[in-house]
């Protein structure tokens, strides 16, 4: 009897716990602790590094250089002290952008990719990316059972419409102290869904499929890509933060997959998730 009466105060103890731990704004830090504490990726970070870290600096240099302290001589019309805040985050937000255009557009995609379905692989989802590229079951290293894709592997696609809104909300750093964390959430809410566009096209998922999904769970990505935008603000380590959280994004798709598998065994037993603001 009393272990009956003790269940509903643990319950109401580890709910709140479980939810948070199943936060979306967790797996980008889930993400970074994944990858540090599996040496099979490590790899795909090494190719990488050297190149992300040279354009980096370079370009971080030079807007530091050349645009700091006009912007912060602007800002301090608006803002007085903080402007030397906020025109750091705004060349930061801009060094971001630029970096991960120039990167993400012609050397760092299929890294992610590779991230994303190795993570998939080693996590007991494997028929998700063995409907894209062959799988070496005999190989015991995720990544180097990947064969070469059949089709277009594309982690995240260019999305000339996201860097425009991105250099439209570029103003709101304008807006004292509130600014800086709008711009963040506004850039967030179009960034989330893109980290799981190599996952929809695994699903084989129609435009219309996407946005009812992206749909029910916009809060959860919108937090994600909040996540996601700031760790790639921090100077010099913004390609390697995308790395890890191609990372997260896959460990969240682990969980998705393993929810669907479950609903489509019992409907009952695991609701179809919406968003729930209240």
């Amino acid at each position: 009897m009393a272990q009956s009466n003790g269940r509903p105060v643990f319950r109401v103890i580890t709910t709140p716990v479980k939810a948070v731990s199943a936060s979306s704004f967790l797996y980008p830090f889930k993400g970074l602790w994944y990858f540090f504490a599996h040496p099979f990726l490590w790899p795909l970070l090494r190719a990488r590094l050297l190149p992300s870290l040279l354009l980096s600096m370079f370009v971080l240099t030079n807007l530091f250089l050349w645009t700091y302290l006009p912007q912060v001589a602007f800002l301090y019309l608006f803002h007085g002290p903080l402007a030397w805040v906020n025109a750091a985050f705004l060349v930061l937000g801009e060094g971001a952008a630029i970096v991960a255009l120039l990167f993400e557009a012609f050397l760092v995609d299929e890294t992610l990719v590779d991230v994303f379905d190795s993570i998939l692989v080693a996590e007991g989802s494997r028929e998700l990316v063995e409907s894209s590229r062959p799988l070496d079951p005999e190989i015991s290293n995720p990544v180097k059972q990947l064969g070469k894709p059949t089709s277009s592997a594309v982690y995240s696609p260019f999305s000339l419409r996201q860097i425009v809104e991105f250099i439209l909300f570029l103003p709101l750093n304008l807006i004292p102290v509130a600014g800086v964390p709008l711009f963040i959430v506004l850039t967030g809410y179009r960034a989330g869904p893109l980290h799981h566009w190599r996952y929809f096209k695994l699903l084989g998922f129609t435009k219309k499929e996407r946005q009812a999904f992206v749909r029910q769970r916009r809060l959860r990505y919108t937090w994600f890509g909040s996540v996601a935008l700031v760790l790639q603000l921090v100077p010099v380590l913004s390609m390697f933060f995308l790395l890890t959280t191609a990372s997260g994004s896959a460990l969240w798709v682990v969980k998705l997959e393993e929810q669907r598998k479950l609903q489509r065994r019992d409907p009952q037993a695991v609701p179809e998730y919406v968003d729930d603001p209240v």
